[in-house]
């Protein structure tokens, strides 16, 4: 008598799958480990951080929003150098003076050309970043945090250095 004809032949079928499925299971891991997965960079912090003050930050930014208005006000990005500038308002539009700002330049998928600026030039009712240069050609993330009191608002444009027209800047998310 054949093992197919004894009815003996799906625990064997059964024992092969869930060793199949954990096979499958390991090789996934092992696959996912060698990817270079970088962690988000929104706000400015490690995810961890942002979750457990969400609603901090999501109270500070209604404040921020219903007393400032906060534009980007550049003309043009290029990799040699560029000064990248916001304009800060109150709501009625006068220029605000005193904020404090950190800007964060980084490519969207990896944090190896990251860089940090901070204390921006107060000149003609607008935050200046003189000369802030791009370490590559192609698209980069501007991460703006300002702060102002218990007030704060994060900023973020996409843009690329490989665009010379008034096209190269685009508002991204508005977190």
């Amino acid at each position: 008598m054949s093992i197919i004809k004894s009815g003996k032949l799906w625990p064997y079928a059964i024992g092969l799958a869930i060793t199949g499925v954990f096979c499958l299971g390991v090789w996934t891991i092992m696959e996912t480990e060698k990817a270079d997965i970088q962690e988000s960079d929104d706000y400015m912090s490690n995810y961890q951080s942002v979750d457990a003050n969400a609603n901090k930050l999501i109270k500070q930014r209604i404040a921020f929003d219903k007393a400032y208005r906060l534009k980007f006000a550049s003309d043009r990005i290029t990799q040699e150098g560029a000064d990248v500038k916001y304009a800060l308002t109150t709501r009625e539009g006068k220029p605000v003076e005193g904020a404090t700002m950190v800007l964060e330049i980084s490519r969207p998928e990896v944090n190896t050309y990251t860089k940090t600026f901070k204390n921006p030039k107060f000149e003609n009712g607008l935050y200046v970043f003189h000369d802030v240069k791009f370490p590559k050609v192609g698209v980069w993330n501007l991460n703006l945090k300002v702060n102002i009191g218990d007030k704060s608002r994060f900023y973020a444009i996409k843009t690329d250095t490989r665009i010379v027209n008034d096209r190269s800047i685009q508002e991204a998310s508005q977190y």
